[in-house]
């Protein structure tokens, strides 16, 4: 077939004649009414029993070429509408007439009017001829006006330009989660709040899903943006959105994946026992069989597990999950390492939280659960838990000052080591402390939350200074107000936690919006001396500026803040979260 240059004009391709053909005409005959009199016949609509209407059309006014227009767009509906019939049958005979369709249509495609009669034999078309995706890769104003169906088959050869279509949706879903996270007029919008089939839903995980369509090769290149995204910048969001990812693509059962997908099936039973909000022992099972039954040559299924497992909304189940074991042990007296659903779930966030090291150095290995995290810390642990119990019962017990003043000081005394100890070198001790002080926050218990505070800014790779932590921390202790008049809390919180991260940008923006709400409870001094530490400098970015700028103006103006509503965080309510799959061109 010959396609027609860019300088032609596109119907000549097609028999119908054109400019030059008017121009020769023209310039060589002897009547040149007459000769357009015969191009307006040979090229108008070849309907005899219409012609007599035409004079008729030209008394009232209508123009010739919005006549015509009309016309085409009409016949245009009805054709479009007919090849999607065509489109929806199956076989050779389908294929036969949308080539033949195809190979008569796509000189006129730059015709403005008639491509998206092409564009819709391109869309119904299964597998589209590569001299037509090249030319449509050529012409920007071609390939924008291309379906996302067709687009897929150029994508599948052009791994650039599908990464340039992808990456502003990536870097969208960044900025969503981070303005969920620093928002400090968004308090109230908790980021664990949303379900998993909920989060899935969102604009670019649809969009994306949508582009991947029923193509592994696609699929697989989106995990390998996400991947690399990941290694770049230790950007956790990445796992999430690998997460959502895969589930979405559950949703809409786009069965060519998910059934060669070498992780689909931990994915679903782990997104079970989140909808279920508890890992029964069929399911502990489930998933122990699928960690323990790995086969040679898989080994990279596991980093693909561990970066699932790192997404936030993983990491928040497994260890909401295990504090809510802890607590079930203290009360029936029982001991962790006799709990093995407790142990399966330490041993996911342990993948979990070892996943950017798996994956950076290539060493697809499940890390090893240190067997004392178990035995010495959890113990540690849950006499911090027992501790807590205690003084809150004593409270509520007759006034007896002499007994009341002994109970406080037997369960308010310095942490056990093991516990300052384990989360120094733990990242699993580390996320389940961190979870324990989530849970006395939401009590309000100043005791437990002062305790924690004096070891917490010691864990293991700075764990208590990421955004989802500070993020329902801050949430959290918005609403303890009254303590922020008290000199020990301001001591503990801001002087022994805070401060310990304040080198970092995102600890600054959480301890500004923190400051938001509570700043007119603090001491005059308190206030001063916080403000003077947070003062930016050039090193930090645009948006620190910003809020302590508007911070300040508020401060300045004496202005109430108001508190948003209180949330019931339940951090013992597991909430949703989804793993997802292996690299495709290492599994398949």
């Amino acid at each position: 077939m010959k396609m027609s240059s860019r300088s032609d004009f596109p119907l000549e391709a097609v028999g119908v004649n054109g400019p030059n053909y008017l121009k020769h005409a023209l310039t060589s005959c002897t009547d040149p009414l007459k000769a357009i009199e015969e191009f307006q016949i040979a090229n108008g609509i070849l309907l005899p029993s219409l012609r007599p209407m035409l004079p008729l059309l030209d008394l009232h006014g209508v123009r010739r070429l919005d006549f015509h227009t009309s016309v085409v767009e009409e016949l245009r509906e009805k054709l479009i509408t007919h090849i999607n019939e065509i489109g929806q049958k199956e076989g050779k005979e389908r294929d036969r007439k949308l080539k033949e369709l195809l190979v008569k249509s796509f000189p006129v495609v730059k015709v403005k009017a008639l491509r998206p009669i092409v564009m819709c034999i391109l869309r119904n078309t299964p597998q589209i001829d590569d001299q037509y995706l090249k030319v449509l890769v050529r012409d920007r104003d071609l390939y924008n006006d291309t379906d996302t169906e067709v687009k897929r088959q150029i994508w599948k050869d052009n791994q650039s330009l599908f990464g340039d279509e992808v990456s502003p949706l990536l870097s969208q879903y960044i900025s969503e989660k981070e303005n969920i996270l620093f928002g400090h007029q968004n308090v109230a919008t908790q980021f664990f709040s949303p379900t998993s089939k909920a989060r899935r839903q969102g604009e670019v995980v649809q969009k994306l899903a949508h582009m991947i369509g029923n193509s592994v090769k696609l699929y697989d290149m989106v995990l390998q943006f996400l991947r690399t995204l990941f290694l770049r910048t230790r950007n956790v969001h990445y796992c999430t959105l690998r997460a959502e990812l895969l589930m979405a693509l559950h949703d809409l059962e786009v069965q060519d994946i998910i059934s060669v997908d070498p992780c689909h099936k931990f994915t679903w039973c782990l997104d079970a026992c989140i909808r279920e909000g508890k890992v029964d022992i069929k399911r502990s099972r489930e998933l122990q069989g699928f960690l323990d039954n790995l086969k040679k040559g898989q080994e990279q299924v596991l980093g693909d597990l561990s970066m699932t497992l790192c997404d936030p909304y993983a990491i928040n189940f497994l260890a909401t999950s295990a504090i809510r074991i802890l607590q079930h042990l203290i009360n029936n007296e029982g001991m962790p390492r006799d709990n093995t659903i407790l142990i399966l779930l330490l041993r996911m966030l342990a993948l979990g939280l070892s996943a950017w090291v798996m994956i950076d150095s290539q060493d697809f290995k499940e890390p090893k659960l240190d067997s004392q995290v178990v035995t010495k810390f959890l113990p540690a642990l849950m006499s911090l838990m027992v501790d807590d119990e205690v003084r809150r019962l004593s409270g509520k017990l007759p006034p007896d000052e002499r007994e009341a003043a002994i109970t406080v000081i037997e369960h308010s005394g310095p942490l056990p080591d093991a516990v300052e100890a384990y989360i120094q070198e733990s990242s699993v001790a580390s996320i389940l402390a961190m979870y324990y002080t989530l849970h006395v926050t939401k009590n309000k218990d100043r005791v437990g939350l002062l305790r924690i505070l004096t070891v917490l800014g010691n864990c293991r790779d700075d764990r208590a200074f990421e955004d989802p932590f500070l993020h329902s921390m801050v949430s959290l202790l918005i609403h303890m107000t009254d303590e922020f008049a008290m000199a020990d809390f301001c001591t503990g919180l801001f002087d022994e936690f805070f401060f310990a991260g304040l080198t970092r940008d995102n600890v600054t923006r959480h301890l500004l919006k923190l400051l938001w709400y509570v700043y007119p409870r603090l001491p005059p001094n308190r206030l001063h001396t916080l403000m003077k530490a947070l003062q930016p400098t050039h090193q930090h970015t645009e948006k620190v500026h910003a809020l302590y700028q508007n911070l300040q103006d508020k401060i300045n103006s004496q202005q109430e803040p108001v508190l948003p509503p209180e949330m019931d965080i339940d951090i013992n309510s597991p909430l949703m979260s989804v793993p997802t799959p292996a690299p495709y061109h290492q599994t398949l």
